[in-house]
């Protein structure tokens, strides 16, 4: 049975998460980068909405997503901003404004907050990043983790396979998200991990735990809404279930309206002065 216990609320925050978590309601977050997406998106009563750095991926055409700026990244978050009424919208900070500087972590983290109005921002990585943490949450600001594979880290992996599968990882990861716990993350992205170890992560903290492609035993989902809308057919991960073919459609549109356009079809005498 479906469960919208929180459906009506006004506003996500980071308390409505808690309580959703703590009584069983899966919290469902997608992306968005720009205003009319996120307008479309909070309209459906998203639970979360976060800014990721995936836009260098899928809005400016990068191989991976460590190009992205803090200052793209805050132009993409205010445009979402803008639109949200009720989500909770999460900005991810981008590589190299918070890894081994403390200071520079929240000096990124405050411009984010204060130039977009965004609700929090994530942060990837385990006890190396606990300190950065320590200062974000100082100045009040609500902190998401993320763990398992971590893409900001691709050079160091060399490969978007699915992580901790080895027993000296897992245990890691595991005592990673205790530590950001500790440390007073709101919540914990868990990507790409065997669907058992997400399970025993979730329950070994009291915090929610939101994944992508570590099964269902979290305490909610995100995807990418480029990849779930089908705007392409390259990235098919088994993690994703396509909910549209847009792309097709999108084509289609075009084409058809090239086609008007060339057979003087359009515009017609209703659609002159």
């Amino acid at each position: 049975m479906t469960q919208y216990l929180y459906r009506n609320v006004s506003k996500v925050t980071t308390n409505v998460l808690q309580r959703m978590r703590n009584e069983g309601e899966k919290i469902a977050m997608l992306t968005a980068y720009d205003y009319s997406t996120a307008k479309l998106l909070d309209s459906t009563h998203i639970d979360v909405i976060l800014v990721g750095d995936s836009a260098a991926n899928v809005m400016a055409g990068y191989r991976t997503t460590l190009p992205i700026t803090l200052n793209e990244m805050i132009y993409h978050a205010s445009s979402v901003v803008r639109a949200v009424k009720r989500a909770l919208v999460v900005v991810d900070m981008p590589f190299g404004t918070y890894q081994g500087n403390s200071k520079e972590a929240l000096n990124s983290a405050i411009r984010i907050m204060k130039e977009s109005g965004a609700d929090a921002v994530k942060m990837e990585g385990g006890v190396e990043i606990s300190e950065s943490i320590d200062r974000i949450l100082s100045a009040g600001i609500p902190v998401m983790g993320h763990l398992g594979l971590t893409p900001q880290s691709i050079n160091k992996f060399g490969t978007y396979s699915v992580r901790a599968t080895e027993e000296k990882e897992a245990e890691k990861l595991i005592e990673d998200a205790k530590i950001l716990e500790q440390h007073g993350c709101f919540a914990i992205v868990l990507e790409k991990i065997p669907a058992t170890l997400a399970k025993v992560v979730t329950e070994s903290i009291n915090i929610p735990t939101i994944g992508i492609g570590a099964g269902h035993h979290t305490s909610g989902q995100v995807l990418v809404f480029h990849d779930m809308m089908g705007y392409s057919q390259e990235f098919s991960p088994r993690f994703l279930r396509r909910y549209h073919n847009i792309g097709e459609e999108i084509i289609g549109a075009v084409e058809h309206y090239i086609g008007d356009v060339k057979e003087v079809k359009f515009p017609d005498d209703s659609e002159q002065y």
